[in-house]
């Protein structure tokens, strides 16, 4: 499609799209999405007023666990506006730029979940291989410049995605497959070239999730390394026992991601739904599990739920 001045057009609004094949049922599908974001705002928030108001969660794993429950919080604030208006109120439209906005604030907060899960490897790392110096090695300062370090790396990384996206005409329609906006997703109504916004968009992915990945097995590797050098095997089980929460955390992330590269990779045929579904559940579920796994599995957070609830 091409505007009357002979310029790429760019529609004024994208039309995004529920689930395929559950138009009858979208009031289940509305009140499903509502809980999770109720389960994750109300957990993450919960997460957040523990290790603030609780002098015993003032230490570096619990300052991690902090930056965590905040970007999930962001991830979730950044898909809630098109999704409840999707579901909800069955207003599927949302502005170009509204859009391209909303696009990087997704994929912003999801790589730099990553990187935070990173550094909670190196955290468990340092106190495992290295507990006598866990204290001087992980002050309060180098665990601020590890978070801004992690913010400014994805902001600077994601930032030219926009204006990458914004170059591009749009001729294949302005329908996309999901209740929110995804740089793949606009890709694909996309025309022009899009190989740059394509080998850009690799680069970020291996640059991310590849070489965090790679640090967090790594980081277990000497973990493991150092546990099986203990002698006592009450010992062995209770400093393995303190990595099971982040364990849970990093699996929840990474395997719907690979899940869906293996979708997008393996089985091309395969139905609009499945997509979708795992696209859904790669942005929901890692939020609302996190604090239900930090909860259950950390005796600190425990206490300092029960410390809330006998004070009320």
């Amino acid at each position: 499609m091409w505007s009357f001045n002979g310029t790429p057009f760019q529609p004024a609004t994208l039309q995004l799209t529920g689930i395929p094949g559950i138009q009858t049922g979208q009031a289940w599908v509305a009140l499903i999405f509502c809980i999770l974001y109720l389960i994750s705002i109300i957990g993450n928030l919960s997460i957040l007023t523990l290790v603030v108001w609780e002098p015993a969660l003032h230490q570096p794993m619990y300052y991690f666990l902090s930056m965590l429950s905040l970007n999930d919080l962001g991830v979730s604030f950044s898909t809630l506006p098109t999704v409840l208006a999707t579901f909800c109120f069955n207003y599927c439209h949302v502005g170009f730029n509204a859009c391209l906005v909303q696009m990087f604030f997704i994929h912003t907060f999801s790589f730099m979940e990553s990187g935070i899960l990173l550094a909670m490897s190196f955290d468990r790392f340092v106190a495992i291989c290295d507990p006598l110096h866990y204290a001087t090695v992980l002050t309060n300062s180098r665990i601020l410049a590890m978070g801004l370090g992690i913010l400014i790396k994805s902001f600077i990384t994601l930032f030219p995605f926009p204006f990458l996206v914004k170059r591009l005409p749009f001729c294949k329609g302005n329908v996309l497959h999901h209740s929110y906006c995804l740089h793949p997703d606009l890709m694909k109504v996309a025309c022009g070239d899009i190989h740059v916004n394509n080998i850009y968009g690799l680069f970020v992915v291996i640059l991310t999730y590849g070489i965090d990945s790679t640090f967090i097995l790594l980081s277990y590797a000497l973990i493991l390394r150092a546990v099986l050098a203990i002698a006592s095997q009450e010992q062995r089980l209770k400093a393995l026992n303190t990595c099971m929460s982040h364990i849970c955390a990093v699996l929840a992330f990474y395997v719907p991601i690979i899940a869906v590269s293996m979708i997008h990779r393996f089985w091309k045929s395969a139905p609009p739904v499945v997509h979708v579904m795992m696209s859904n559940v790669y942005l929901f579920v890692p939020p609302m599990l996190n604090p239900i796994i930090y909860s259950v599995k950390t005796k600190e957070i425990r206490r300092g739920i029960l410390k809330v609830f006998q004070k009320s």
